[in-house]
């Protein structure tokens, strides 16, 4: 399969997770080294953290449904001092990029976060979860291409490394926002918080062929862990049947 570029980053295949969706300590604590003998995802992304410990919302949190799963977890996280602390050492092992997602509810936060986040050598790349209100403007910075743009533009000094920006679904034009992310200095965008829907080498191949570098798998991950595997197989399977007919 194809290797991948997402701003500087290169990835060997185009299967990520989506944040919060797979917990990579936890496969690594239940199933050792074989976990990181055939990793699934070309890079993980690491669960948002926050500048202070949360416990998310109270249970239960997670409903599945006929056509996916609805959740509200409210981002349960350790805080900056807590993963950079017990949880980046261990997702620093991974055999794959790690890519760190952050938020918070004021841009002094986020500033906090990724300067201290990029600039740890196992971090290879930083998401910004830009779905949460701005304590200060009342505004969700996701929904305004204004507040995107000022955003970016006062983190993309800190860091050399790429910066993706996770649009919220909550606006009436993604585009727009999407477009100020760049021009504030974003290197992409992940497309929307709540991210998944990709459950075949087929849907991967559909997102990729209308202009996607990567996709991420969502809430297939609950129901199969090995869905990213399965994926990819298809996605390398597919292409092949592609080349051959080309060859044809």
């Amino acid at each position: 399969m194809s290797a991948v570029r997402i701003g500087s980053l290169e990835l060997e295949h185009p299967v990520l997770n989506g944040s919060g969706t797979f917990d990579a300590i936890a496969a690594r604590r239940a199933f050792g080294d074989a976990v990181d003998r055939d990793f699934p995802f070309a890079a993980f992304v690491s669960k948002t953290i926050t500048p202070e410990p949360r416990a998310g919302n109270p249970p239960p949190r997670l409903f599945e449904t006929a056509g996916g799963m609805i959740n509200s977890i409210g981002l349960p996280n350790k805080g900056l001092e807590g993963f950079l602390e017990h949880d980046l050492p261990q997702l620093g092992e991974l055999p794959v990029p790690l890519i760190v997602s952050v938020m918070a509810t004021e841009r002094a936060g986020f500033e906090r976060l990724v300067s201290a986040v990029a600039e740890r050598e196992e971090v290879a790349a930083v998401e910004l979860n830009v779905s949460c209100p701005n304590v200060k403007s009342g505004l969700i910075v996701g929904e305004q291409p204004g507040e995107t743009l000022a955003l970016c533009e006062a983190l993309r000094p800190l860091t050399g490394k790429p910066l993706i920006v996770k649009l919220t679904p909550n606006t009436g034009d993604p585009a727009a926002v999407a477009e100020a992310a760049v021009r504030g200095g974003a290197d992409a965008v992940s497309l929307i918080n709540g991210m998944g829907g990709i459950e075949t080498g087929a849907d991967a191949a559909e997102f990729l062929s209308l202009g996607a570098s990567a996709v991420a798998i969502g809430t297939a991950n609950f129901r199969d862990p090995a869905t990213a595997d399965r994926v990819r197989a298809e996605l390398e399977n597919a292409e092949r049947d592609a080349l051959a007919l080309d060859l044809n």
